[in-house]
């Protein structure tokens, strides 16, 4: 059986789960909005944002409501997911979690680790389902990789996640050009590579966020793992490339020629069924803040 973004052909047993979405920006509209309106697993209830015109918009096509305080969007929903900047989303996730919402929150969990401690504290205080937007994790690619890269022995790896965004266009945003790479695209790779190679306990960081970082990672089976990530180089399409290395041949992880239109339904479904069972998946709010505390170690070399 297949499934697209807007919909899948396997059944679903349960009632949607009702999602709030918070935010009305190019990645709420591109993504939040439409995944979670084309069921059957969610049903986007309500938007807000601070620009009532641009949630109003984000809405609008798929029947959803607008409203005017995000304690109006808390009254009417079971789940909130979360597409704003991570200094908004840590200052709005601890109430819904506190209101007992289930979350779905965009990376980095914070802009600091103080932010993002307050929200897996507030996640683990309530006892609510949390899940992290690690995209790259949904893609039946990425799970077949991740799987090989078990079976193997590993002594050293490098990456790359580079891309242009950066550099103009509607992701240019603020908190992206003020933090840079780090923040941005360091969680993707961070958890990539602690997936792949073994935990990462030591994370050390060179060059400059808002053009090009190199992150030298120590994993807990005695692995090396070199990271490259940058905002504003101009590649098109962008790279986000794996290679592992051992005793045997490497084995290769290029996102190039995926279709990402593949990992939004299980996405969808992985949430929903959290939410159903009120038991979160391995990507929930304490994975995204042990990925901030690798950030954390790199900012400060």
């Amino acid at each position: 059986m297949t499934a697209t973004a807007t919909g899948t052909s396997i059944p679903w047993p349960h009632e949607p789960v009702r999602v709030g979405l918070v935010g009305a920006g190019p990645w709420a509209r591109a993504v939040h909005a439409r995944v979670l309106a084309a069921g059957p697993e969610t049903r986007l209830t309500a938007v807000w944002a601070r620009r009532a015109e641009a949630a109003r918009e984000t809405a609008s096509p798929y029947g959803a409501d607008t409203v005017a305080r995000f304690e109006e969007l808390l009254d009417g929903c079971e789940a909130v997911a979360f597409a704003v900047p991570p200094a908004v989303q840590a200052e709005l996730a601890p109430l819904a979690a506190k209101a007992g919402k289930a979350l779905l929150l965009e990376k980095p969990l914070g802009v600091d680790l103080a932010s993002a401690r307050r929200i897996a504290d507030a996640v683990a205080e309530a006892g609510v389902v949390s899940q992290l937007v690690l995209s790259n994790r949904y893609h039946p690619a990425t799970r077949e990789f991740l799987s090989a890269a078990r079976s193997i022995e590993i002594t050293g790896a490098r990456s790359c996640l580079l891309h242009g965004a950066f550099l103009g266009g509607e992701f240019a945003t603020p908190w992206r050009l003020e933090h840079g790479a780090l923040l941005d695209l360091g969680p993707h790779l961070l958890d990539l590579l602690d997936a792949a190679v073994g935990t990462i306990v030591r994370v050390r960081g060179t060059g400059d966020p808002r053009r090009w970082i190199e992150l030298t990672c120590e994993h807990a089976g005695g692995a090396v793992s070199q990271a490259s990530l940058s905002g504003a180089v101009d590649i098109e399409g962008g790279s986000t490339r794996i290679e592992l290395f051992g005793p045997q041949p490497p084995l290769v992880f290029d996102a190039a020629g995926l279709d990402h239109e593949e990992l939004w339904p299980v996405l969808r479904r992985e949430f929903a069924t959290a939410v159903r069972t009120g038991v979160s998946g391995p990507l929930d709010a304490r994975r995204g803040l042990h990925l901030q505390q690798l950030m954390d170690q790199a900012m400060k070399g």
